[in-house]
C-alpha cells in the first residue's frame, strides 16, 4: 500500500474524500504508521521491502507487537497534540461531543488494550482494561475518589464502560499524566494484565505517558449519567489526522460553526423529544386500541344478551296470549301471575337496553379520542420532518462555513505577512523620526548660543558706540 500522505504542496483532501477514509476500517497490526511533518502516513507491511540481513520476518509475534507499539505511539502523538491545538484554537469548555476528545479516549482505549492478557469466563474470553485502571488508587490515594465515582455510576454494566468513564473523570481532574506515570512505574504490578511485549510494558508506555501532561491545559466536562459507554464501538477515525494541522483559525468563522453547532444540538435534541412523544402518544393509541377491543366485544355480547332476552320476551308473549286464550275463564290469581312475569320480562329487557346504550356511548368516546390521537400524530410526524429538513439545511451550511473558514485563514496569512512588512516600515520611521528629534534639539541648542553671543555683542557694542561718541 502507497503512502497515504500527498506532498506538501498538494491541497488538503476534499470532504468526500474524508468521509470515504472514515467509513473504511483499518486494522493497525497490517500497517506501519509514521509522521511526516504533520501528515500521517501509512504502509502496509507486505509492501515494504526489507534488506536481506536476518530480521524479524513479518509473522514473528514479537516484531507484529512492536511495530503495533510504534504505530499506537505515533497515534497518541498527532491525537494529543492536535486536540491541545484544536482546544486552545477553539477557546471554550470541550464536551463530549467533540470529535477530536472522542477520537483521544479512543486512542487511549487502543493503547490500554494492547498485549492485555484474555481472562477466561464460562462465556469465553474477556480483554478488559479496567483491571489496570482499579490499581491507579492503591498508587495515588487521589484516584480512589474516581474509582469509586465510576462504581456508583447507574448506566455502567460493563468493565469496558468503566474504564471509559475513569478516564473520562481522569481528564476533567486533570491527573491522568500523573495516574499513567504511577502506573507504568509499577511493572511487577502491570505484568498480571498485560504480555511481556505490551505497549504499557515498554518504553512507548511512558513516553505517551509524559505526552499527556500536555493535556493539563484542556478544561473538559462531561455528563456521563445519559451517555451509553458499555456498547460504543472504538475506531479510530485516520481521516482527521490526513491534513495540514497548523492552518490558522479565523476567529469569525470559529463563532459561525460554533454558532450552527449549537443550532445542530438544539434540532438535535428537540428531534429526540419529539420521538419520545411520538413513542408516548403511540403506547396511548395502542392502549385506546387495546380498550377499544375489548368494549367491541363486551358490546356484542351484551348485543346477544338484548337478542336473548328478545326472543324470550316473544316466547313469553306468545305464551301469555296462549294461556290467556286458553284460560278466560281461569282464576284471577293466575292472571295475576302471568302480569307479574310479564312486567319482570319488560324490566329486564329495559335494564338490558340502558346497558347497551351506555356501551355504545362509551364506544363512540372511544373512537374520537382515537381519531384525535391520529391527528395529533400526524401533525407531529410532520414536525419531526420539518426539523430533519433543517437539521440537513444546517448541515450544508456548516460545510459552506467549512470552505470559508479555510480561505479565511489564507486570506489571515497573506495579511499577517502585510502586516510585517508594515510593522518593519513603521519601526524604521520611528528611528529616523528620533534622528531628526536629536538634530532639532541640537540645532535650537546652537540657536541658544548664537542668542547669546548675539546678545553679548550688542552689549559690547553698546559700550564702545558711546566712548566713540564722545
Amino acid at each position: 500500500m502507497s503512502a497515504l500522505t500527498p506532498p506538501t504542496d498538494m491541497p488538503t483532501p476534499t470532504t468526500d474524500k474524508i468521509t470515504q477514509a472514515a467509513m473504511e476500517t483499518i486494522y493497525l497490526c497490517k500497517f506501519r504508521v509514521s509522521m511526516d511533518g504533520e501528515w500521517l502516513c501509512l504502509r502496509e507491511l507486505d509492501d515494504i521491502s526489507l534488506t536481506p540481513d536476518p530480521e524479524p520476518t513479518h509473522e514473528d509475534p514479537n516484531y507484529l507487537m512492536a511495530n503495533e507499539r510504534m504505530n499506537l505511539m505515533n497515534m497518541a502523538k498527532l491525537s494529543i497534540k492536535g486536540l491541545i491545538e484544536s482546544a486552545l484554537n477553539l477557546g471554550r469548555t470541550l464536551d463530549s461531543d467533540y470529535a477530536p476528545l472522542q477520537q483521544f479516549f479512543v486512542v487511549m482505549e487502543h493503547c490500554l488494550k494492547h498485549g492485555l492478557k484474555a481472562k477466561k469466563t464460562f462465556l469465553g474470553q474477556n480483554k478488559s482494561f479496567w483491571g489496570p485502571l482499579e490499581l491507579v488508587e492503591k498508587l495515588v490515594p487521589e484516584a480512589g475518589e474516581i474509582t469509586a465515582s465510576v462504581k456508583d455510576l447507574p448506566g455502567l454494566k460493563t468493565p469496558v464502560g468503566r474504564g471509559r468513564a475513569w478516564l473520562r473523570l481522569a481528564l476533567m481532574q486533570k491527573k491522568l499524566s500523573e495516574y499513567m506515570k504511577a502506573l507504568i512505574n509499577k511493572k511487577e504490578l502491570l505484568s498480571e494484565f498485560y504480555e511481556p511485549n505490551a505497549l504499557m510494558m515498554e518504553e512507548e508506555g511512558a513516553i505517551i505517558a509524559g505526552l499527556l501532561v500536555g493535556l493539563n491545559v484542556i478544561d473538559a466536562n462531561f455528563c456521563m449519567k445519559g451517555e451509553d459507554l458499555d456498547s460504543q464501538v472504538g475506531v479510530i477515525d485516520f481521516s482527521m489526522y490526513l491534513k495540514d494541522g497548523n492552518s490558522t483559525k479565523g476567529s469569525e468563522g470559529d463563532g459561525q460553526i460554533t454558532a450552527i453547532l449549537d443550532q445542530k444540538n438544539y434540532v438535535e435534541e428537540l428531534n429526540r423529544h419529539l420521538n419520545a412523544t411520538v413513542n408516548n402518544l403511540q403506547a396511548k393509541v395502542d392502549a385506546l386500541e387495546k380498550s377499544n377491543t375489548k368494549l367491541t366485544e363486551e358490546l356484542a355480547v351484551a348485543n346477544n344478551r338484548i337478542i336473548t332476552l328478545q326472543e324470550e320476551m316473544e316466547r313469553v308473549k306468545e305464551e301469555s296470549s296462549y294461556i290467556l286464550e286458553s284460560n278466560r275463564k281461569g282464576t284471577k290469581q293466575d292472571r295475576t301471575a302471568d302480569g307479574q312475569a310479564l312486567s319482570e320480562a319488560r324490566k329486564h329487557l329495559k335494564e338490558e337496553t340502558q346497558l347497551r346504550l351506555d356501551v355504545e356511548k362509551e364506544l363512540e368516546m372511544q373512537i374520537s379520542m382515537r381519531q384525535e390521537m391520529e391527528l395529533a400524530m400526524k401533525m407531529l410526524e410532520k414536525d419531526v420532518c420539518e426539523k430533519q429538513d433543517a437539521l440537513v439545511s444546517l448541515r450544508q451550511q456548516l460545510d459552506d462555513l467549512r470552505a470559508l473558514k479555510h480561505e479565511l485563514s489564507f486570506k489571515l496569512q497573506s495579511s499577517d505577512l502585510g502586516v510585517k512588512q508594515k510593522s518593519e516600515l513603521n519601526s524604521r520611521l520611528e528611528e529616523k523620526t528620533n534622528q531628526m528629534a536629536a538634530t532639532i534639539k541640537q540645532l535650537e541648542q546652537s540657536e541658544k548660543d548664537l542668542v547669546k553671543q548675539a546678545k553679548t555683542l550688542n552689549c559690547a557694542a553698546s559700550k564702545l558706540i558711546p566712548k566713540h561718541h564722545h
